[in-house]
């Protein structure tokens, strides 16, 4: 029963979740990272693989859909270079569409499976400070809707019965809508590259499944502000079962680093270097709608351990529909 309902579901694997992973981070103007990372964000939007990462995708052209919402703040102690100023007090509140066309073709490339997707996003960001260093002080607030960056993504899977590989390179076209003294953004404003690779293991026969992602960033720099990100590494991690034919229930987490410093920051940023980690449930179902196979989760994270960046709550909806 498990192994025929996991094989018929169009899984949220490299190809669903790679495109749109890229594409997360840099929409996530206000939730990504604080004093580290320009205007609090990041690259990597920790968290955005999940289960069967290393499984790849159906055949053909899939069309993935996922729902980001997240909620953080930094308090008024740290400060924070956004929009030409530093602030302090953030509070961000964001929520996107992401839309990530994919194509598997029925090749192998190297004894692997490839899967290319391309993906962007309809995202509304909300961000506020309580106060800024500078010559303007006092709260202020900003709220902004639009088309963020486009996100290509190139992912190679290898299969050996219930063990599972994939090895991904994803980066960022700085297309989407920004603007250097906004205090929020929907478009990153530079471009970056990551690389990486996931493992996963998944036994159909008692329904256990686990996966790793494991990758690092490299940021380039941004033209209108002559600001460079730091390098980072980020690990996203997921263990599940399923229940019964359709139902799969499970816990996800990931950890994010920076190891190295931003370049053209402020002096009174000098030095800093973003971190944080997560932790969650997620809740999974495939099966059939209107004839096709589908594979819909949820699944959420509380940020703890946070260093240099907001810290709060985020929930990732996907749903995978192939054609």
């Amino acid at each position: 029963m498990l192994s025929r309902a996991c094989s018929n579901a169009p899984l949220p694997k490299g190809g669903t979740i790679a495109g749109i992973g890229s594409g997360l981070v840099m929409a996530l103007l206000g939730s990504g990272t604080a004093i580290a990372d320009e205007g609090g964000v990041s690259f990597w939007l920790p968290g955005q693989y999940g289960s069967f990462a290393a499984i790849p995708p159906e055949t053909g052209f899939s069309m993935p859909l996922v729902t980001y919402a997240y909620s953080g703040d930094v308090s008024t102690g740290q400060e924070i270079d956004l929009g030409g100023e530093i602030r302090l007090g953030i509070n961000a509140r964001y929520l996107g569409q992401f839309i990530i066309p994919t194509y598997s073709p029925d090749t192998e490339v190297l004894g692997g499976r490839v899967a290319f997707s391309l993906a962007t996003i309809i995202a509304y960001s909300d961000v506020s400070a309580d106060a800024t260093l500078g010559p303007l002080s006092g709260s202020t607030s900003k709220d902004v809707s639009g088309f963020g960056d486009l996100y290509p993504t190139a992912q190679l899977f290898w299969n050996n019965g219930t063990h599972n590989w994939m090895a991904y390179v994803t980066g960022a076209i700085p297309v989407g809508d920004y603007e250097p003294d906004r205090l929020t953004n929907i478009g990153l404003g530079h471009g970056a590259i990551d690389v990486g690779g996931a493992y996963t293991y998944f036994n159909p026969e008692n329904g256990w499944e686990a996966s790793a992602t494991l990758g690092i960033t490299h940021n380039f720099e941004n033209p209108d502000t002559n600001y460079t990100n730091g390098d980072s590494v980020h690990l996203d991690w997921a263990v599940s079962k399923f229940l019964s034919e359709n139902w799969q229930l499970g816990a996800v987490g990931f950890a994010y680093r920076q190891i190295s410093d931003d370049k053209g920051a402020p002096a009174v940023l000098d030095g800093f270097r973003s971190e944080t980690y997560g932790i969650g449930p997620q809740i999974a179902y495939s099966g059939e709608f209107d004839g096709r196979p589908i594979y819909a989760s949820l699944r959420a994270y509380n940020e703890f351990e946070t260093k240099n960046r907001t810290e709060g709550v985020g929930a990732f909806f996907t749903l995978s529909i192939p054609f």
